[in-house]
């Protein structure tokens, strides 16, 4: 990493299903300090996350005590963040477009933006970066390794600032994976659903080749096109 970045001492992570779940253990086993909050109240998660090592909150106290907050939630809930509350801090987008879950939303699919420069515009305060959102939940419980260890897999992420992609980057690999620099927060759209790199569980020089093939993919194309005209092929 060419840039450094004070180490996350507080990681707040927005959401408390598995995801949510697996990457409050992974950090707390990093020896992070892990805030959890949920859809519901602090008391109705509190023996599930002090299971994990973490500390049930709601979201206005994790705004204010964590160095860092994850997104883990449904991403049509993203309006519901509190922006004011989040102005300044490093925002983790680990959110995915789901139609099950969010509805159908076109605004949500257009290949002319990735969806964390969707979250960003809404946070315009925060500094966003996409990460830990390509990976299966299991597969983020199952995969973590010590750095340098054989067979370790990796994790994209990609974000506008330096300072904030090497923040991330210590974050990921004190997880328990490589992490592998995708581009700008447009390049997010990269690691989400439709791309070769969701859901892929491999080293960072696969993930690297998958990137690099992105252009010429299936799916690179069409995001090409849609940038290029500034209007959706499909619409």
């Amino acid at each position: 990493m060419a840039e450094t970045a004070p180490r996350i001492q507080t990681l707040g992570i927005i959401g408390a299903g598995r995801v949510g779940r697996v990457l409050a253990r992974l950090a707390v086993q990093a020896g992070y300090r892990v805030l959890v909050a949920g859809s519901s109240t602090p008391a109705r998660i509190a023996p599930t996350v002090r299971a994990l090592g973490a500390t049930a909150v709601d979201v206005a106290e994790l705004a204010e005590r964590a160095d860092a907050v994850l997104l883990a939630l449904p991403l049509s809930r993203h309006t519901a963040l509190p922006a004011e509350r989040l102005r300044g801090r490093l925002v983790i987008d680990a959110m995915n477009y789901w139609w099950g879950a969010d509805g159908l939303r076109d605004e949500l699919s257009d290949p002319r933006t990735s969806t964390s420069e969707i979250v960003q515009r809404f946070l315009a305060g925060s500094h966003v970066v996409k990460a830990l959102n390509h990976m299966g939940y299991q597969d983020l419980e199952d995969e973590a390794r010590p750095a340098g260890a054989p067979g370790r897999k990796a994790i994209g992420l990609a974000g506008d600032d330096p300072l904030d992609l090497a923040a991330v980057s210590r974050l990921i690999d004190d997880l328990g994976f490589d992490p592998v620099i995708a581009g700008g927060l447009a390049a997010g759209i990269m690691l989400e659903p439709g791309a070769e790199a969701f859901g892929a569980d491999v080293d960072a020089a696969e993930l690297r080749s998958m990137f690099e093939g992105f252009p010429t993919s299936q799916r690179g194309i069409v995001v090409a096109r849609a940038r290029a005209r500034g209007t959706d092929p499909h619409g």
